[in-house]
Formats: C-alpha cells, sequence, structure tokens
C-alpha cells in the first residue's frame, strides 16, 4: 500500500481519533476530554489514554464525530492583525471568520503571532498538524524580518548553535543579512522550531527591534506569489510525496476517502429586464412594421 494509505489499527487513543477527525489538534482533545466534553458509547470519558475501535460511537458536546474525510492541507496566506484561533473572547478578528467560503473544517499547524504575516499550513486533519509542528519533523520555517537598528553577519553566525536567553533555549538558527534600509536591516531567519515570539526574543537580545515579520516557507511549500488572505490547496499527490512514508505513517493521514463537498453556493439571481421609458416604447411601436391589410373575400383588387 502507498504511504497514507494503511488502515487504521485496532484500538486508538481517543485524542487521537478525534484529532484526525478535523475538529481539533491533538492536545485540545486531551483538554476536551479533561473538561468532560468527550464520551464513548454514552459514558463520560476521564481519560485521554482510553482507547477505541472503529465499533465506537464518539461524541462532543453530545453530536458524534462527523466521518473523517480525505487528508488535506491549504496554503493561506496570513495577513497582519489576525489571530491564529477559531474565536477570541476578546472579539479581535481571527483567521477563521477570515478564510472564503466553502472551505472544510480546519485547523492551523502551529500559529503566527497576531502581527506576524505570511505563510500558514491549514489542513482537517489534527494528527498530521501536530506531526509537522514538531521540531523533530525537520522542516524548515524561514521568515524574512525587518528590524529596526544595525546588526552584522558575524552576529547573527553566532546563532548557528542556538542560544540561551533569559533560561529558554532556542534551537540552532541560520540568520542572513540582506540589507539595510535607513535606519532598518531586512534579514532571512531560518529555524526547525516555532518557540512563542523566538525571532522577536532572539533578535532583541541582539539589540534590534522587529517591525515587520513574514513567514516565506514552511519546509517545502513556499509563499510565492500567493495574495494576502488567500487561500490555495496542495494537491494530493503533492502532498504525499513532501510527507514521504515515515510522516504520513507517523500522521496517520488517510489519502483514499473522498473530501467533503464545499458549501453549496447560490446560483447568480437574474437581473430582470429594464423596464422601458415612454419615449422608448413610442420609438418601437414607429420602427415596428405594418402588415398588409388583408382584403375581405371577394373584395377587388
Amino acid at each position: 500500500m502507498r504511504a497514507g494509505q494503511e488502515k487504521s489499527p485496532a484500538h486508538e487513543r481517543i485524542a487521537k481519533v478525534i484529532a484526525r477527525a478535523g475538529l481539533c489538534s491533538r492536545r485540545e482533545a486531551e483538554a476536551w476530554i479533561a473538561a468532560g466534553r468527550v464520551a464513548v458509547n454514552g459514558e463520560i470519558v476521564a481519560s485521554p489514554a482510553r482507547n477505541v475501535t472503529i465499533a465506537d460511537r464518539i461524541a462532543v458536546d453530545g453530536r458524534e464525530l462527523p466521518q473523517r474525510e480525505r487528508t488535506r492541507l491549504f496554503l493561506y496566506h496570513k495577513p497582519r492583525g489576525l489571530l491564529t484561533a477559531h474565536a477570541d473572547p476578546g472579539g479581535r478578528p481571527t483567521i477563521f471568520s477570515a478564510l472564503p467560503k466553502g472551505l472544510p473544517r480546519l485547523i492551523s499547524v502551529g500559529r503566527l503571532d497576531i502581527n506576524t504575516e505570511g505563510l500558514l499550513l491549514l489542513t482537517n486533519d489534527g494528527s498530521l498538524a501536530r506531526v509537522l509542528e514538531l521540531p523533530a519533523t525537520g522542516w524548515l520555517r524561514r521568515y524574512r524580518v525587518r528590524a529596526y537598528g544595525r546588526a552584522t553577519q558575524e552576529q547573527l553566525e553566532g546563532l548557528r548553535p542556538g542560544i540561551t536567553i533569559d533560561g529558554i533555549r532556542y534551537g540552532p538558527i541560520e540568520a542572513r543579512l540582506e540589507r539595510a534600509q535607513g535606519s532598518n536591516v531586512w534579514l532571512i531567519f531560518a529555524m526547525r522550531e516555532g518557540k512563542n515570539r523566538e525571532v522577536k526574543n532572539v533578535l532583541g537580545h541582539l539589540g534590534l527591534k522587529v517591525n515587520r515579520l513574514i513567514r516565506v516557507s514552511f519546509g517545502p511549500f513556499q509563499l510565492g506569489e500567493l495574495a494576502a488572505g488567500e487561500v490555495t490547496e496542495v494537491k494530493t499527490r503533492t502532498l504525499r510525496d513532501q510527507l514521504g512514508e515515515r510522516l504520513a505513517a507517523a500522521a496517520g493521514v488517510d489519502f483514499s476517502g473522498a473530501p467533503a463537498a464545499p458549501a453549496a453556493r447560490a446560483p447568480p439571481a437574474r437581473r430582470a429586464p429594464p423596464v422601458p421609458s415612454k419615449d422608448e416604447l413610442q420609438r418601437a411601436r414607429k420602427r415596428k412594421p405594418r402588415g398588409r391589410r388583408r382584403r375581405p373575400r371577394g373584395e377587388a383588387r
């Protein structure tokens, strides 16, 4: 069998099954279980370590788990000013409220800060999201950074082995000075992890203040010419090839199912013909050809 088409094992952790259905990430599924929101065969589950089979009926908040669809991945150009969340108690706009209509239920692969822009991966498979966001996956995340201040390439080379700041260890960073622009510098940053505010904290340690941050690639996937706010789907064959057997097996992806049908769109309304004016009616009457008057039968010509 091809990678990603293997049958699911007889018993699987319930959090993994919920995540794979595309409702949430595995971590969020564990939180839902701890909050008493998940039931199996009508009984509330107390532990995320609970194993289930295909015969078990799983429900979240009283609703049965939706049927799993084919694993899909989307590239999204996140604009600045949007929160990477499904909802915000403070009422701030989120990426999921801004996505185009007709997409399946999606979750993000990791997060981008509210003022960070650029490439964000979205998927309908929570297990895939979890695997791709792990540093152990080895996928490089590349950023273009504009920062206020000055830096030398020698300083940036010092980040290659990693750096510890305020007790937090940041892994190896590939950084390159691109150009100076007034009081700012443009840099290229590449790393295999995504700790909270990592780029800002590392550059702040070097005396730079980040004022623009753009993710331009995540692993083999590039932002390219994708416009801000736009979404494009990765073809199944491309996704299978880029994941390879190891990552596909780790995520338990499924490429055999059919995608969920997009939300139906109403056909465009037909415009009513314009009501002709009085002058237009008169002109139409004048242009109308007059037929020859029929003579009564027997009338002489």
